[in-house]
């Protein structure tokens, strides 16, 4: 633990003396600062927005971290070879894991710092919010957690390639995957897999109406019939449609979806009442297959023919399977991963290296 805690130490310091470290801080506060002020002026225009403020400062919270993380990760192990300041420490009692493992705990500490800084609008957004308690402190704890994975990602990726250029590039692109790249593999998915679906349709039968005559008014001549009298025709038709059932699990590992599934919903009158039920329940109605036919009936016009035909978001949700601890378990089997073989590539005396690698 001693030596672990020297190598976080010698990590951390070095960030601090960087200028470039206080830069970042301080475009971070500046953008949170400017979304907070437009948050205020947006949802101040709404009845109810207050529940849907805290859950946006979160998201764009970690997008912000996700988009600040590989640049003090993604250089950890190759950007001290370059240096020339690697060997020294490999050359102590310290071991390669305990180095590696330093070095991630560093980078996790230094991404939590950008939390630390947005932690005042996390309050106000708090306060604004009316949130329910359990859902503050889940989407808070996936946040912390989503911080260290991408932390150990690009940890792993500085271990096992040898130029810190690229490896900062292969995290970028890593992270692209799995907030992009699932999104777009999702939609490319569902739209490749489609099936033949039908639609009944039975619609009041508009040419039946004779010319001038209008069947809601309250007084109507006797060869102009009512809204009742009217006849209705049946339609058939067939077209296909895309089955994002079958891919909704590319969404699972997704960091935004492992977030607002994680954190318990809040529903009012049956709909979202915050962007985490909201995110979460567009991928849970994904699971939901496509009802065959489908049928309509406009010539059925009462209120419970409508409850029934068409159930709230929350009674669709109900019943479908939830996906964020399959995606977490993704990410962190793919970040101890990433971090094993990191350890295994740093391990000195080495049997091969890359050429041009520099030792000491």
């Amino acid at each position: 633990m001693h030596r672990l805690r020297t190598i976080i130490g010698i990590e951390l310091r070095q960030r601090v003396r960087s200028v470039g470290w206080y830069v970042l801080l301080g475009v971070f506060a500046v953008i949170l600062i400017g979304l907070l002020g437009l948050s205020f002026a947006a949802f101040s225009l709404t009845t109810g927005g207050s529940e849907w403020f805290f859950s946006l400062v979160i998201m764009l919270v970690l997008l912000l971290t996700l988009l600040v993380s590989p640049t003090l990760s993604g250089s950890a192990v190759n950007g001290d070879r370059d240096a020339a300041t690697l060997a020294p420490v490999q050359v102590t009692l310290a071991t390669t894991g305990e180095i590696v493992l330093g070095k991630f705990l560093a980078a996790w500490i230094s991404g939590l710092a950008f939390l630390v800084v947005a932690a005042p609008f996390l309050v106000i957004a708090t306060i604004a919010g009316e949130l329910n308690p359990a859902a503050i402190v889940t989407s808070l704890g996936i946040l912390v957690i989503e911080v260290g994975v991408v932390a150990a990602i690009g940890v792993g990726l500085s271990a096992v390639i040898a130029r810190p250029i690229f490896s900062v590039a292969s995290t970028y692109l890593l992270v692209a995957a799995l907030t992009l790249g699932t999104l777009i593999a999702f939609g490319l998915g569902g739209a490749a897999l489609r099936t033949e679906a039908t639609t009944v349709s039975r619609d009041v039968d508009w040419t039946a109406v004779p010319p001038g005559c209008d069947p809601s008014a309250p007084v109507r001549s006797s060869d102009c019939p009512s809204y009742d009298d009217l006849p209705c025709v049946e339609s058939t038709t067939v077209y296909e449609q895309p089955r994002f059932d079958r891919v909704w699990w590319l969404l699972a590992a997704n960091p935004f979806v492992i977030l607002a599934d994680a954190t318990p919903p809040t529903y009012v009158g049956g709909n979202p009442t915050d962007l985490f039920t909201q995110f979460a329940s567009g991928v849970r109605l994904a699971q939901l297959p496509p009802e065959e036919p489908t049928t309509y009936d406009g010539c059925a016009r009462s209120a419970q023919w409508y409850a029934d035909e068409y159930p709230s978001v929350q009674e669709r949700v109900e019943g479908t399977t939830p996906s964020w601890f399959v995606g977490l378990l993704v990410q962190l089997i793919l970040a101890g991963a990433l971090l094993a073989w990191g350890v295994a590539r740093t391990r000195t005396p080495a049997k091969r290296l890359p050429p041009g690698t520099r030792i000491a």
